[in-house]
């Protein structure tokens, strides 16, 4: 894991996560203003050049509460290595869970906006990746486009909740996560997008504590394969509880027993796990021609 010395500006490579306290970056991308691996290690960056405003901010705010390090997604991952893009994406969930604090950028809320009729336009909560990165974390605070605070996570529960039907207790603590759901969790990414197709599936990882290699360019089969790698370490059946969206306007006669996307499980945020009293555990195994009972 490559993190970023909060006073020099440089990059440190740690065996482990949890060996260095180090603050953490979410935000939303803009691809042709994000400073890559290369660039920032390039002999001739200059760290002034407002591409480099978030990463020169974020490790402000970590020197101001002694944190050492911090880390950056676009420029703390070599994306030209396909070994440490899978790692990093496999391991994302866990990064942000073990930092000391994860500092949101929201870099569309006006200095002059009110929480109530302002924060639930930021893109921000429109973004797949995003959605770990808000649960995963204790420790989270917003900031404005000029990097204004404007409240915790802790603070900021009651909106938080309304726009992006997440529980309680998970915003408070991601080890509550199992008590979901599967069609529950799947729900709160239901409305969120990602730019490449393949990334609404990778960015739910952690979100079911599963892992995956990557294969960009298969589509919505990796969909597909995260809803198969949750079905091998759960008994939740909730997992075929989403609905075809588009079946009436496609006309289409059959649909496989796995949903295509996160939208599919829109309707599903209020799928509770009955007692077992009422739905007994069973073993279920899907298979090349439907799910075996």
């Amino acid at each position: 894991m490559w993190l970023i010395d909060s006073t020099t500006i440089r990059l440190k490579f740690v065996t482990s996560a949890g060996s260095s306290p180090y603050a953490i970056l979410s935000h939303t991308w803009n691809d042709n203003d994000e400073v890559t691996f290369q660039e920032f290690n390039s002999p001739d960056r200059d760290i002034a050049h407002p591409r480099f405003l978030k990463i020169t901010e974020t490790c402000r705010l970590a020197r101001g509460r002694g944190i050492p390090y911090a880390w950056v997604d676009s420029c703390c991952i070599d994306k030209t290595s396909s070994a440490e893009l899978t790692e990093a994406i496999n391991s994302m969930f866990r990064w942000y869970r073990e930092s000391t604090i994860c500092f949101t950028y929201l870099a569309d809320l006006a200095v002059s906006s009110e929480i109530e009729p302002d924060l639930p336009k930021c893109k921000w909560f429109t973004r797949g990746w995003t959605l770990q990165e808000l649960v995963a974390p204790r420790n989270v605070e917003f900031y404005d486009e000029s990097w204004n605070l404007i409240g915790a996570k802790i603070s900021l529960l009651k909106p938080l909740i309304e726009i992006t039907r997440i529980q309680e207790d998970v915003l408070r603590d991601s080890n509550s996560l199992p008590n979901y759901t599967v069609a529950m969790r799947m729900s709160w990414a239901a409305n969120r997008q990602t730019t490449r197709e393949e990334d609404l599936a990778y960015c739910l990882l952690g979100i079911f504590d599963v892992y995956l290699p990557l294969i960009y360019g298969e589509g919505t089969n990796a969909f597909i394969r995260l809803q198969e790698a949750i079905g091998q370490v759960t008994y939740d059946l909730s997992l075929f509880a989403w609905t075809d969206q588009d079946s009436i306007e496609t006309r289409q006669s059959y649909h496989g027993i796995l949903a295509r996307s996160p939208a599919e499980f829109n309707d599903c945020s209020s799928v509770w796990k009955p007692g077992t009293w009422v739905f007994p555990t069973h073993e279920y195994t899907i298979t090349n021609k439907g799910v075996r009972l």
